[in-house]
């Protein structure tokens, strides 16, 4: 196995994650804005989720079968809605079964272990002048994630959470570059920090439902789980305040990369 998912391997809820669709949306336009690839004739979306971006790279590529991958199968019921293909497949240790153009993943590769081992195994994945890109959240040292584990170490939760992970941190950008420099033709690595304008009540403990706080959530029994909300709403307060205005900033950090074979 190339690498593994996070312990808590955690459901997905369709809706609560599109709660936000537009702001998850801009890094894969970002991301493809940046493809340098001229064409392509296979296109895999490694992690699709809904498919929010299937349509995007449909557009970019005309005429390209534009495959849409998940481990979810509510999220590939959504998928599907707009008439993409969809295969269910656990990313760890999915392959195609022939070459691609463009492996795509947005905010996907993050839930995996073992980048060292996954990321060189998915360019070999790719044809002669094949592209590999990849965007996923630099976040956990930011209050939204580490107070997450912070609390489910807490006295209050470590009996039933001690053991639940969320995403693992990421490596950092130079071991990236260190690990594919020299598989690749051209490499490109960057940051970007979107600050997102959410507004209604909680809405960056909303956000997290919709992702990173899924783990946590699944392994607590539903009538538990509005007290480990309400204990990490105050955590973040103080973390995102309320503008006057009424609305809560969310600074993101998110790290790029596009690799040429």
């Amino acid at each position: 196995m190339s690498g593994e998912a996070v312990r808590g391997n955690p459901s997905w809820n369709p809706e609560q994650y599109l709660r936000f669709g537009d702001e998850r949306l801009r890094p894969a336009i970002d991301l493809i804005g940046r493809l340098t690839l001229p064409a392509a004739q296979r296109v895999v979306d490694l992690g699709c989720g809904a498919g929010n971006a299937l349509p995007l790279l449909a557009a970019r590529f005309p005429g390209a079968r534009v495959l849409g991958v998940d481990g979810s199968a509510a999220m590939l019921a959504k998928a599907r809605e707009n008439g993409f293909e969809t295969q269910q497949a656990d990313l760890a240790d999915w392959a195609p079964v022939e070459p691609v153009d463009l492996l795509f993943s947005n905010a996907a590769l993050h839930w995996l272990t073992g980048h060292e081992r996954l990321l060189p195994r998915l360019l070999q994945s790719l044809a002669p002048g094949g592209m590999l890109a990849v965007q996923m959240p630099a976040m956990h040292a930011a209050p939204l994630r580490a107070l997450q584990d912070g609390l489910a170490a807490s006295s209050r939760w470590v009996t039933r959470l001690g053991d639940i992970r969320s995403a693992p941190p990421i490596l950092e950008a130079g071991a990236y570059y260190d690990l594919l420099r020299p598989l690749t033709r051209a490499l490109d690595l960057w940051f970007t920090e979107y600050v997102h304008v959410l507004r209604g009540e909680e809405p960056v403990v909303q956000w997290a439902m919709g992702t990173s706080l899924r783990p946590y959530l699944d392994a607590l029994p539903e009538a538990e789980r509005p007290a480990f909300l309400q204990d990490y709403a105050e955590r973040l307060r103080p973390h995102y305040p309320r503008r006057e205005d009424g609305t809560v900033l969310l600074p993101f950090r998110r790290f790029f990369l596009t690799a040429t074979v």
